[in-house]
């Protein structure tokens, strides 16, 4: 597993990115602009829950061209978000797709259909003019034939929770994320303190990701709790950063060091 830099950053990634979800964001990234020269990185659906195609709303996409000109990463985020694929045929895959979550859209596909359903998504990136540098499976979940397709593609890199993959190698390189599960009040409560307790934990950590969903934006509660974290990491001389960007400095320290 590669070394990653020294030098502190901090990547701010927003996940679901979606029409339907922009209400949810919109006060929060506001409030993060209002901090000064923050750059994020916006995990784009593509037809979010198959009912929110980025093609019919231009407002919104006009907007995601105004990100990317201001700085900001769009990376590509699944194509659906749903897992609507064939009953599952063993008790992991039960769980996994059924318990553990509903949105774990490539766990089960095979080579092939990840392959047609990246290109699907690649499309709609180009046909916007975004670049495409990552990315990230819904639940970070993949199966073993997304992995294949993944590696046959022209992208950098995807990510688990703990890591980031370039690729097409999938060299592994540390890199620790807070993600809180907010659908109720003990499950804030419990990702509060569990958040706390690895930020300690990561201190000196060159890279801390905060991986945000809309539901922790309908919450004051969580919406505070992560302004403030990212508010106190900046003041403590973490540099904000895109994940492609942070990944590019890492490579040239390598080529330096080679």
């Amino acid at each position: 597993m590669l070394e990653s830099s020294r030098a502190p950053a901090v990547l701010l990634v927003l996940h679901d990115v979606a029409p339907s979800t922009w209400a949810d964001y919109q006060p929060f990234v506001e409030a993060v602009d209002a901090l000064g020269n923050v750059p994020m990185t916006w995990l784009v659906v593509p037809d979010f829950h198959r009912r929110g195609a980025l093609d019919d709303h231009p407002a919104f996409c006009r907007m995601l061209d105004e990100r990317v000109a201001r700085g900001d990463e769009l990376a590509l985020h699944g194509y659906f978000h749903d897992d609507q694929e064939p009953t599952p045929s063993t008790p992991r895959d039960w769980f996994m797709r059924r318990i553990y979550t509903h949105e774990g859209e490539f766990y089960g596909l095979s080579r092939e259909a990840a392959l047609a359903r990246l290109r699907a998504g690649i499309d709609v990136f180009q046909r916007h003019d975004w670049p495409l540098h990552g990315f990230v499976a819904p639940a970070w979940l993949m199966s073993d034939g997304t992995r294949q397709a993944l590696r046959e593609l022209p992208l950098s890199y995807t990510s688990d929770p703990q890591h980031l993959y370039r690729l097409p190698e999938f060299t592994a390189m540390d890199a620790p994320g807070l993600v809180w599960s907010a659908r109720s009040a003990w499950r804030r409560g419990l990702s509060k303190l569990v958040s706390e307790q690895r930020e300690q934990r990561w201190r000196e950590a060159p890279v801390i990701r905060l991986g945000l969903h809309p539901v922790d934006m309908r919450h004051g509660f969580s919406r505070d709790y992560w302004l403030h974290t990212l508010e106190r990491l900046l003041a403590e001389g973490r540099e904000p950063m895109t994940k492609i960007n942070w990944l590019a400095r890492q490579r040239g320290q390598l080529e330096r060091a080679a």
